[in-house]
């Protein structure tokens, strides 16, 4: 460590914020569960950009497109979780490590998969993001913070209508499978 080095906030620890009239304890346990909302989106926003990346076939431009903007949303979502934990005394968890450790959805691995298999992954996990912030909004409404249930609940429309767009592409009648290739 250098002589100008100094840490100013140690991950994990919550202070609270005097400002917001949040005491440690209760900031503690909203701040869990941001970290825990930002190290799943921002799983979802890599593999989101792995398949914009990836994608290949009769539908390439489109689903490039959408894809591209899904994993926007998620990163927009992401930055303003972050910046609540910060707001609420915590750290926002930022490493690729600690993101991933930290996540409740397991992100898919580096294999390249055709493009249904891909947003059938991808929409799993939106699934699981879905039903937890469902909880956390629940949980913040139960701790006193109108704030974080708030932004939860403007992004969770967003969140919900990627999932919805993506259970559109799958649907029997688009994407060529391997039925229809016979």
């Amino acid at each position: 460590m250098s002589s100008h080095e100094r840490v100013l906030k140690t991950e994990g620890e919550v202070e609270g914020s005097e400002g917001l009239r949040m005491d440690p304890e209760r900031a503690q346990e909203i701040v869990d569960a941001l970290n825990t909302d930002l190290a799943a989106t921002y799983v979802l926003y890599h593999q989101l950009k792995k398949h914009h990346w990836n994608v290949e076939g009769a539908e390439f431009r489109d689903l490039h497109l959408f894809l591209g903007d899904a994993a926007g949303n998620a990163e927009d979502f992401a930055d303003e979780l972050a910046e609540r934990v910060q707001a609420l005394g915590g750290v926002p968890h930022a490493s690729g490590a600690t993101l991933e450790a930290e996540a409740p959805v397991e992100p898919e691995d580096e294999d390249v998969y055709d493009i249904r298999t891909s947003l059938e992954h991808d929409l799993e996990i939106y699934g699981d993001i879905i039903e937890t912030l469902r909880e956390h909004v629940e949980l913040f409404d139960s701790l006193g913070d109108p704030t974080s249930a708030e932004i939860i609940r403007e992004h969770i429309v967003e969140v919900e209508d990627d999932a919805h767009h993506i259970e559109h592409y799958l649907e029997g009648d688009t994407l060529v499978t391997a039925d229809a290739m016979e």
